[in-house]
């Protein structure tokens, strides 16, 4: 049986970082894009990562430029946009796909888990979002209109 743990991903600074390091914390997975309507969302992602570090969750954000070429930079510009912006201090991910023939495993793996709408597996815009639990098993998908806000009430579930 597959868990989150058994992915790698390039860290924003270059470096493969195994899931596993991520053990018996909670995951907010999110691709992100600087130029969105829904960039203002890193937000409400950094106060969620403040608020619940400590019990045991985690956002990773992951920078993807498949929907309307909204991530053009490359990592050390979505960095420094991330931090001098949003003031982003939870862990970024190296610019990845999240459809289509090259898409991170993670992300096919997550898709695969849970479905959109009617059983739809791609996804369909920037700041989509899944929830894993402490046991690296996928708990909910969130639509990129679901804000983290809306997002803090499911997280007591996992914590």
């Amino acid at each position: 049986m597959t868990t989150a743990y058994e992915f790698t991903a390039k860290t924003i600074d270059g470096d493969e970082q195994s899931l596993a390091d991520y053990k018996g914390k909670a995951m907010l997975v999110v691709n992100t894009a600087s130029k969105c309507g829904f960039t203002p969302q890193y937000t409400g992602l950094e106060k969620l990562w403040q608020k619940y570090q400590d019990q045991g969750l985690v956002v990773l954000g992951f920078p993807c430029d498949q929907f309307g070429h909204q991530e053009p930079g490359d990592e050390e510009e979505i960095k420094t946009f991330c931090s001098l912006t949003y003031d982003v201090s939870f862990p970024l991910y190296a610019k990845v796909d999240v459809n289509g023939a090259g898409a991170h495993p993670l992300w096919k793996w997550l898709k695969k888990e849970k479905p959109g709408l009617m059983g739809i597996e791609g996804i369909k815009w920037n700041f989509s979002k899944f929830l894993i639990d402490k046991h690296g098993k996928v708990i909910k998908r969130y639509a990129p209109t679901d804000t983290p806000e809306k997002i803090e009430k499911d997280l007591a579930a996992v914590l």
